[in-house]
């Protein structure tokens, strides 16, 4: 054995090898990789089965954008700080927070959005939990979803990542729906496993890799499913994506473009979120079927 390298099997006070799946060192090493990896898809789909959840709506969005009321908070707090910073400093402080208030818009904005799917999905009349609200637990358009989610009274859910430096989950994921991954690729899975649509509010990286992943897998038509995907803030997404550029060079088609949804209104999203969801996910009255566990996103071969 090479020097300073452990054996990951030690004995016990009692001279026993502990029990395999007891063994934290063998858990925790490249060896037990896999059965991490399988542990952050057993142990949710567990807990989706356990609290009745069928299918979800995931919202994406900035983690930085916060409430207009924290902004105006943050504001008042930096004017007591002006003598400590010279006037240029000052100026540039008060520029980054006059954009964070206008960015507040979008924070309000999902929590109405989500305020307004919760209010309805939770009248659907069906055996389990229909169209929840997802996110990615943490602050910003993440927090907004999942307080107008609870605001109507809905369960929510948070898909945490565990980060060196952030982000501590939002305080409105309902606590049996709050799960913490280790491996993006598994949660980025479970966004896209039981999703029937899409919203994607003003974002950075993450939001584009969302974004692009699900409209690549619909493109594709790997998809067996119809995810109904709602882009909000023309404003926003006609500064950072010019479409019809990529519509000319020949890199989409057209019909590419009928794969999302522009929309400038929690009340327009919602309605065209309502009505899509309506069209292809919900049976008439009468069809429901039990399921044994939660409906999947399924492939096309």
């Amino acid at each position: 054995m090479p020097p300073g390298k452990r054996p990951i099997t030690h004995e016990r006070q009692d001279g026993r090898s502990p029990l395999a799946y007891e063994n934290k060192q063998f858990l925790s090493s490249p060896d037990g990789r896999v059965l991490r990896i399988l542990s952050e898809y057993i142990e949710p789909l567990a807990r989706f089965r356990r609290e009745q959840i069928q299918d979800t709506v995931v919202f994406f969005g900035s983690a930085r954008f916060h409430s207009r009321e924290a902004i105006e908070r943050d504001l008042a707090a930096s004017g007591d700080n002006h003598v400590r910073l010279s006037e240029e400093q000052h100026a540039s402080q008060k520029k980054r927070k006059l954009a964070a208030l206008d960015m507040a818009r979008y924070y309000e904005d999902a929590r109405r959005l989500a305020f307004l799917l919760s209010q309805w999905s939770i009248q659907i009349p069906a055996r389990r939990r229909r169209f929840v609200v997802t996110t990615g637990g943490g602050p910003g358009i993440m927090e907004a979803a999942n307080l107008g989610a609870k605001e109507a009274g809905a369960k929510t859910i948070g898909l945490n990542i565990h980060l060196p430096l952030e982000q501590e989950p939002n305080p409105y994921i309902t606590s049996s729906l709050n799960f913490e991954f280790h491996y993006f690729f598994m949660r980025k899975f479970w966004f896209a496993y039981l999703a029937k649509a899409l919203v994607i509010f003003p974002g950075g990286f993450g939001t584009l890799d969302e974004l692009f992943e699900i409209l690549t897998l619909a493109q594709t038509e790997k998809l067996a499913k119809k995810i109904l995907v709602v882009i909000y803030g023309s404003e926003y997404w006609h500064r950072l994506i010019n479409f019809n550029a990529m519509i000319d060079a020949g890199a989409i088609a057209r019909e590419d473009l009928e794969l999302f949804k522009i929309v400038d209104s929690p009340e327009e999203g919602f309605e065209f979120l309502r009505d899509g969801l309506v069209r292809y996910h919900l049976e008439p009255e009468g069809e429901h079927k039990a399921h044994a566990m939660p409906e999947i996103a399924k492939t096309n071969p």
